[in-house]
């Protein structure tokens, strides 16, 4: 098929690469020239795993090309992808303006029958502005021109989208056409090898679902997180409950994981979008609104429990911080726990040292310049060199090569052995034994291990 996909950021790219690894001729299309100059030369504007050898293979292949032309695009294909970011206004709605001016633009140039999809996350009510956007550039052209809206919002997991795409959970359509319906079947059908996992409702519908499928997650983080903190308090140690509670086949073990909050460009924005929705509707969200309130104020625990055993000046302090993406696999740092706590360690005098194995470009480009030039953040080039002369080693993201680490080594290069560990990956009597110090969120008897560890350090010194 003859696809356009409009917009090449994360969900963009990821759709209109996949559907070129299936043999479907894609054309993406931004206005960022120079995106799309440095994606014909393989030059990828995210970090994805496995994406930059789908791109390169197809680009050569000839299945799939980048253009800043949406009329170039639009005359070849009858399948557009709107899949242009819809980032949150002040209020915490989508902001719309980039979906209706490729709508508009759709309109303008729009020469035959066509399926417009909107891939991008948008809130209920969406398509129907779209559909008015395109039926209004078509009348004012004084033309025809039959068309339809499709709603098809993607879950694609940050560091596992390319197999997230190529082998979905289920593929949620929104349609109103018999026409529309089928196409989009096809469109699938090469996804659907195993069993059929398209689920087709109506697009109001399509839209609420992910909606609703975010707002779930983030309700099991932030649920977990709250569990963690009375844990905490009650010294129950919050990793046999979640295992206690994960093996109910009710509940699972996904998405139960005790940590310092949720980040990215979906959670944060989508639990936003929704509680919009729910004001513009007159209907009070209590339970997303405690959602993202437990979230705000996890993200500070960990500077929290610093403050407790250092105190509120942190002038000569100095720390090192592993994980600065706001989950493994992805350089994203928007909205991530990291930021949170690198402003609150620096602006109580801190200096800090953090080593990421993907997020260091990023953390360059997106953190305050000042604390750069003033010597307040270093990169590290390496996990090990990033712990020299730090008075305490900070964990926040869980990338792989952090969950099993020598130990041995990070006592030496640290001032002294003292672990605040924000998503609970080491285990906290291991580590006693070892003679660290150790923070967790949720973790019970940390008393009792720290004091042994004091001991040990005591007999290891002497």
């Amino acid at each position: 098929m003859q696809l356009t996909v409009i917009g090449t950021g994360y969900v963009g790219l990821v759709t209109g690469a996949c559907f070129a690894e299936m043999g479907n001729d894609v054309a993406c299309v931004d206005i960022d020239e120079q995106k799309i100059e440095g994606l014909k030369r393989g030059v990828l504007p995210i970090y994805e795993p496995g994406l930059e050898t789908i791109v390169v293979g197809n680009v050569n292949a000839g299945r799939l090309r980048f253009t800043t032309s949406l009329k170039e695009a639009l005359a070849d294909s009858d399948v557009y992808f709107i899949a242009v970011g819809t980032p949150p206004n002040e209020d915490g709605s989508a902001d719309l303006r980039h979906v209706l001016a490729v709508a508009r633009d759709i309109g303008r140039h729009l020469d035959h029958y066509a399926i417009v999809v909107d891939k991008s996350t948008v809130p209920v009510g969406t398509a129907e502005r779209v559909r008015q956007t395109i039926a209004s550039e078509l009348a004012a052209r004084g033309v025809e021109i039959p068309f339809d809206v499709v709603s098809n919002p993607e879950f694609l997991k940050e560091g596992d989208a390319v197999s997230d795409f190529m082998r979905p959970d289920r593929v949620v359509v929104g349609c109103e056409s018999d026409t529309a319906r089928e196409r989009m079947r096809d469109l699938y059908a090469t996804f659907m090898r195993n069993h059929e996992r398209l689920l087709f409702m109506s697009v109001r519908a399509a839209e609420m679902t992910k909606y609703a499928a975010n707002a779930m997650l983030a309700t099991k983080i932030s649920f977990i997180n709250e569990i963690a903190n009375l844990c905490e308090r009650l010294d129950v140690d919050v990793e046999s409950v979640r295992r206690g509670i994960g093996s109910d086949s009710r509940i699972g073990y996904s998405f139960i994981y005790p940590g310092c909050g949720y980040g990215g460009s979906c959670f944060p924005k989508d639990v936003k979008a929704i509680i919009r929705m729910a004001d513009e509707c007159g209907f009070e969200s209590t339970v997303l609104k405690a959602v993202e309130a437990r979230n705000e104020q996890q993200k500070h625990v960990l500077f929290a429990h610093i403050v407790e055993e250092y105190g509120t000046d942190l002038k000569g302090r100095h720390f090192a911080l592993w994980g600065l993406s706001f989950k493994p696999g992805t350089d994203d740092m928007r909205e991530a726990s990291s930021v949170v706590l690198l402003n609150g360690l620096i602006g109580a005098g801190a200096t800090v040292t953090a080593y990421d194995p993907v997020a260091a470009g990023a953390a360059r480009a997106e953190l305050p310049k000042s604390w750069f030039e003033g010597g307040a953040l270093r990169i590290a080039t390496d996990q090990y060199q990033a712990l020299e002369g730090a008075d305490a080693l900070i964990l926040v993201t869980e990338w792989k090569p952090f969950r099993h680490p020598d130990f041995e080594r990070i006592g030496r290069l640290l001032k002294e052995r003292r672990i605040f560990d924000g998503r609970n990956q080491y285990d906290p009597q291991r580590l006693g034994e070892e003679g660290f110090r150790y923070t967790g969120i949720g973790r019970s008897n940390l008393r009792q291990i720290n004091d042994s560890a004091k001991v040990d350090r005591g007999r290891r010194s002497s």
